[in-house]
This record gives structure tokens, C-alpha cells and sequence, in this order.
């Protein structure tokens, strides 16, 4: 396997299947991270997923995947609209990220309208539930075809 994502997802995304399904569907975290590494690996693309609910270890994360990553595939759940040293650390990578949102956040509350982080982004997709991460592996993998 010649290419590398990480896989990260921010805040509360370790309770998905029970958390507020109406909203975020009823697969785990678990099922999503195997079904995009199932994906992937058709492209003979590895994947590493993390999770964590504090900014810091997110911030980790993404600094440790510019050793290693070809691409980031980013759930920064309610941080996307705070935090301003995520957007700093994406900023300061010269890895492409993807920001994905299982909903819609542009057709919730007003306040989860803006992200702090898509300027520094490659892209955002958000509202297919699950797919969205499927969607975000193949904008990296379109992303890559059109750089070679």
C-alpha cells in the first residue's frame, strides 16, 4: 500500500449508534471505520482511525499525520465551530484533509452554519450520513489521480 489516511474523528463520535440517531444514524464508529477501510483498500490505500473527545490529542493527530499521511479524512464534530487551534494545526500541515459531517450542518442551528476549519481544508462534505466519509476517501482518491 503506497498511500496513507487517517481517519479522525473529534468529539462524541464514540457514542454513534446511540447517539441521537435521528441525526447521526445508528452505525458505530467502529462499522464506519471498517467500511471506509474496506473501501480504500480496493485502491491498495491503507487507513488508520482515531477518535478522541479532547482538542489536544486531535491536534496530536494531525501533526504526527504529517510524518506518515497522504491525506486526512476529518470529523471534527462541534469543534468545527470553535476551535481555532484546529484550524491552525490543519493550517500548519502540508496534508490535504477533507472535512466530513455525518449531517447537514448547514441546514441545523445557525451556529453550526460556520466552520473555522473548511478555509484550511481541501473540501467539505456533510449531510449523507455515513457516506460522507465514503464520499471524503474518494475526493482524497480523486484528489491524488489528478496531482499524478
Amino acid at each position: 500500500m503506497h498511500k496513507q489516511i487517517l481517519l479522525l474523528h473529534g468529539p462524541n463520535l464514540n457514542l454513534l449508534g446511540g447517539r441521537e440517531p435521528e441525526i447521526y444514524g445508528s452505525m458505530t464508529l467502529a462499522a464506519i471505520n471498517d467500511a471506509v477501510k474496506a473501501h480504500v483498500e480496493r485502491y491498495s490505500v491503507g487507513l488508520r482511525a482515531e477518535q478522541s473527545n479532547h482538542e489536544g490529542a486531535l491536534i496530536e493527530h494531525l501533526h504526527s499525520a504529517k510524518a506518515w499521511a497522504d491525506g486526512v479524512i476529518f470529523n471534527p464534530g462541534a469543534y468545527t465551530h470553535t476551535s481555532i487551534a484546529l484550524r491552525d494545526a490543519i493550517g500548519g500541515i502540508a496534508t490535504p484533509v477533507i472535512e466530513v459531517h455525518l449531517s447537514n450542518i448547514h441546514a441545523r442551528e445557525a451556529f453550526r452554519h460556520q466552520s473555522l476549519l473548511a478555509g484550511v481544508c481541501l473540501g467539505q462534505i456533510a449531510g449523507f450520513g455515513w457516506h460522507s466519509y465514503l464520499l471524503g476517501a474518494d475526493a482524497l482518491l480523486r484528489y491524488w489521480q489528478l496531482l499524478s
